[in-house]
Formats: C-alpha cells, sequence, structure tokens
C-alpha cells in the first residue's frame, strides 16, 4: 500500500498521485513513520484549542484556509452569543477557529495579522464611500 504524504490517505500500489488532495508523492508506510507523518487511520491525539473567532462565515472560510495553507491544522465551529427568537434569528452568531494546542501561538499570530489588514481595508472602503457620498474623488492610497 501507498500512502499520501499530505493527508495521509491509503492507496494500491498502482496509484499515481492522491485523489483527495491531488498531491503526487505517495509513499510506504514506512517512509511515513520514518517523516513522522500520520496516517488517515492514526488516532489524532492531539488537544485542539480557541486561536481566534470570526464575525462571519466568509471571514471564518477565509481564515482557516490561511492556517491551512501555513500548514496548520484548523476548523471552525459555529457559536452564538445571547438568545434570538424565530424571528430575528440569532442575536449574535460569531464562529470559533480551533487549532493544535502546540501551533496555537503562530495561529494567533497570523489570525490577528490578517484581521488587522482585513480592518485597514475595511476603514479605507468606508473612507471611500463617505468621499462618494459628498461627491468627492476617493483618495489614492500608496
Amino acid at each position: 500500500m501507498k500512502y499520501c504524504t499530505e493527508c495521509g490517505a491509503e492507496y494500491l500500489d498502482a496509484a499515481e498521485k492522491c485523489s483527495d488532495c491531488q498531491v503526487s508523492a505517495l509513499v510506504s508506510r514506512e517512509e511515513m513513520r520514518r517523516r513522522g507523518l500520520p496516517l488517515a487511520m492514526d488516532r489524532d491525539t492531539r488537544r485542539f484549542v480557541a486561536a481566534g473567532n470570526a464575525d462571519d462565515p466568509l471571514s471564518q472560510e477565509m481564515l482557516v484556509k490561511l492556517l491551512e495553507t501555513e500548514k496548520i491544522p484548523a476548523f471552525a465551529r459555529p457559536r452564538s452569543s445571547g438568545s434570538g427568537g424565530p424571528i430575528t434569528g440569532s442575536s449574535g452568531e460569531w464562529w470559533e477557529i480551533v487549532v493544535p494546542e502546540d501551533v496555537l501561538d503562530r495561529a494567533r499570530q497570523i489570525i490577528d495579522s490578517e484581521k488587522q489588514k482585513m480592518k485597514a481595508t475595511e476603514d479605507e472602503a468606508a473612507r471611500a464611500a463617505d468621499e462618494e457620498a459628498l461627491g468627492e474623488e476617493p483618495e489614492q492610497s500608496g
């Protein structure tokens, strides 16, 4: 059997690349163990902890993808604050982003940095909208 070096999925020896993540680096079980890479059937015993949160589903998806790009396993779980009724819905829905405890500090740095960039972009868009509403030409940045 061969295994994907990216996701650990198991394949027949005739396989040439992983059908899940398109990685062509398929190696033997022994090579996976030698490299310290987990197999898909291995039990994950890591402890996952909250690294940050997102206020909307698009932001949480972008932050999770960013962490995964940095080789940090992450997932988001929906949360809510306060109660909501059937007419108004949830009064404060948000998403908690969790990562393995051993990469928590690095994940927090990445999330904080990206949130600062997102905030700067929001502020710039708000300024441009205000200037447009007043009939002024938006200032060019950069």
